[in-house]
């Protein structure tokens, strides 16, 4: 008894199929990836030599459309071979196989299936040659002939939204200005949705997850982009409502006596403009309450505690070279951009035909994005440099309250009040 296998894949929608998953049984496969020619060369050879089951995994394999399918499996059948699918109730004799209803509900699989198979690979042609993909163009573009175009009128409105969360780290506080300043309403989730889409990058991105970088015109530079997703990372570590609060210990400071965060009062005496601030636990459980401590003084001490402390803790660090790094990830963006290049040598002078190049093209791109996400998402300066700028009191005490808010929030994740009676002393846990 003689068994064999075919496998088709479709080099616009999928990768080869494993052919490891028809086991040991089998004597011989067959593999076709684009171009049906293996299969060919399967009715060639069962003319030549007996076969007694042909495995696939379904019909639709065997063309693309029903009439091809048909007249195929008519061809297999007719040299005596039992047709067997693994992922549809079919197993085929040489009789009565075009009465079958069983067959017929499975040809009108095959029709659906040849359907959306055509839709699919207009969309993936499309998206081989970094064309938009379909449907409306968000807030700030329009539709080109084949990309997005900023839209004149629309595109100042996100790109002063970026510039509002860039200043003050705020997600609801942009969403406010947009309203306040251009009666523009959005929600905050579609706040959150422009600030990580890549097409106000300049990025297009596709259902498959991949995305090609320099499609079209950015209202998002590079370094903007970078930012973005620094400050998201970061606020995602705080409570909530406290990215955009105006003092620089708001959301870190923790009440080691009772787990507690604490947040930033003011007191005033009455006939006094004076303003006395306070760190008080938010939802203290215990009688009496954890008292609360004077700002400054917490303040006054976290910057001692950095000074003193984050220069060993980013010396204990096993951190490689940054500039390396970058280096190394700028050299594998310049090879692939190389590679980019030859291959439309090679078009131009017919050793590669339009359609594998155009394959190999896009995925050079993605990788491209890939590494470009990879450079993107590096810290913008070293680590062990701005350790010991930070560490001087002086730097402190030149900045303002938001400036210390963004170095804050770049080191520490928490800070801890360790209580000791009447005395209390500060334990600085650190993002790295």
């Amino acid at each position: 008894m003689k068994i064999i296998a075919y496998l088709y894949s479709d080099p616009l929608l999928e990768s080869p199929a494993d052919p490891n998953i028809w086991g040991w049984e089998v004597d011989r496969i067959y593999q076709d990836f684009g171009a049906r020619q293996q299969l060919q060369q399967l009715l060639v050879d069962c003319q030549i030599e007996p076969v007694d089951y042909l495995l696939i995994r379904r019909l639709e394999e065997l063309g693309d459309s029903v009439l091809e399918v048909s007249d195929r499996l008519s061809q297999v059948e007719a040299l005596g071979v039992t047709v067997i699918t693994t992922e549809q109730p079919y197993s085929s004799t040489s009789t009565d196989i075009n009465q079958s209803k069983d067959l017929l509900k499975l040809f009108v699989e095959v029709q659906q299936e040849a359907n959306r198979r055509r839709l699919r690979q207009g969309h993936a042609r499309n998206r081989i040659k970094a064309l938009p993909p379909p449907g409306k163009a968000p807030y700030g573009y329009r539709r080109g002939k084949d990309r997005y175009i900023i839209d004149r009128s629309t595109a100042p409105v996100v790109k002063d939204f970026f510039e509002q969360f860039l200043l003050y780290g705020s997600l609801r506080g942009a969403v406010r200005y947009l309203e306040k300043k251009y009666n523009k309403k959005i929600s905050v989730s579609t706040g959150r949705r422009w600030l990580t889409n890549p097409i106000y990058r300049g990025n297009l991105a596709y259902q498959n997850g991949e995305v090609i970088s320099d499609t079209h015109s950015p209202i998002l530079n590079r370094e903007e982009a970078a930012q973005i997703d620094r400050l998201l990372r970061r606020n995602r570590r705080l409570p909530s409502r406290t990215a955009s609060a105006p003092r620089s210990l708001a959301g870190l400071v923790v009440c080691s006596e009772c787990d507690s965060h604490m947040s930033v009062t003011s007191v005033t005496r009455p006939r006094q403009n004076n303003e006395y601030l306070y760190l008080r636990p938010i939802s203290c459980p215990k009688s009496p309450k954890c008292r609360a401590i004077p700002y400054g003084q917490v303040l006054e001490t976290t910057i001692q505690k950095i000074c003193q402390d984050l220069p060993r803790a980013v010396a204990g660090l096993n951190v490689p070279s940054l500039d390396g790094v970058k280096r190394s990830l700028t050299n594998q963006i310049a090879q692939q951009q190389v590679i980019l290049e030859q291959l439309r040598e090679l078009t131009a002078s017919g050793v590669l035909d339009t359609e594998t190049a155009d394959l190999r093209a896009y995925k050079l791109r993605t990788e491209i994005s890939q590494l470009q996400a990879k450079l993107a998402g590096l810290p913008p300066v070293n680590l062990k440099a701005i350790a010991q700028t930070v560490s001087i009191p002086q730097f402190w005490s030149d900045l303002s309250e938001s400036e210390r808010r963004f170095y804050f929030r770049e080191f520490i994740q928490q800070i801890k009040i360790i209580r000791h009676d009447q005395a209390w002393q500060l334990e600085l846990i650190f993002i790295f």
